[in-house]
């Protein structure tokens, strides 16, 4: 009988150790997603800002026509693949076009502000400078909050990765969480070289 009752309470403590581990898992795994709707809020706002954007240089860049269709196309397409990845944050691939299509977003944008630069009264104009400054204050906002979802994502992937945590995590399903890295190439991680 005292074999039977230690057994029991053995069993007792595995079972509350698992739903304890599980539970950790679930928390962290919320974390991270909440992280991500932090992102995404962020990434909504500068969505609404680019077209604003581009309409108001639309008026001094008349023959830049092709550079401002390809920052409103690369906007949509980044509008689309931040709603899927925002579905399901664990889903690697549409995480992964997500990374890509805001690549694109932060290529065209930044071909749109370099070919600025040639328009002064565009410079100038209250409206544009507003404009980037908002955008460049997102920008920032952006980092920050993909700085959170990497710690978060880095804390869930350890926790379904370590022992005994990934007894749990294999046994219940849980996927790996993918980190937003940089969209850079290697030429553009070079130190710029300033001579005067």
């Amino acid at each position: 009988m005292a074999a039977v009752f230690v057994l029991l309470a053995i069993m007792a403590i595995v079972v509350f150790w698992g739903v304890g581990v599980y539970n950790r898992i679930v928390a962290m795994r919320n974390y991270f997603r909440n992280a991500f709707s932090q992102i995404d809020v962020q990434l909504k706002r500068r969505y609404d800002l680019i077209p604003n954007l581009v309409e108001t240089a639309k008026a001094y860049m008349a023959h830049e026509r092709e550079t401002l269709e390809a920052v409103i196309g690369a906007r949509n397409q980044a509008v689309n693949a931040n709603k899927k990845a925002a579905g399901d944050p664990a889903d690697a691939a549409a995480f992964r076009q997500m990374v890509a299509a805001d690549g694109v977003l932060n290529a065209s944008l930044g071909k749109l502000f370099a070919l600025s630069e040639a328009y002064p009264d565009l410079k100038a104009n209250q409206t544009m400078m507003q404009l980037s400054e908002e955008l460049t204050s997102t920008e920032n906002r952006i980092a920050f909050a993909r700085q959170g979802y990497n710690d978060s994502v880095m804390s869930y992937n350890t926790a379904i990765e370590q022992f005994p945590g990934s007894l749990i995590a294999n046994s219940c399903g849980f996927k790996k969480a993918e980190l937003l890295e940089s969209t850079e190439t290697p030429e553009e991680r070079k130190a710029i070289k300033v001579t005067f």
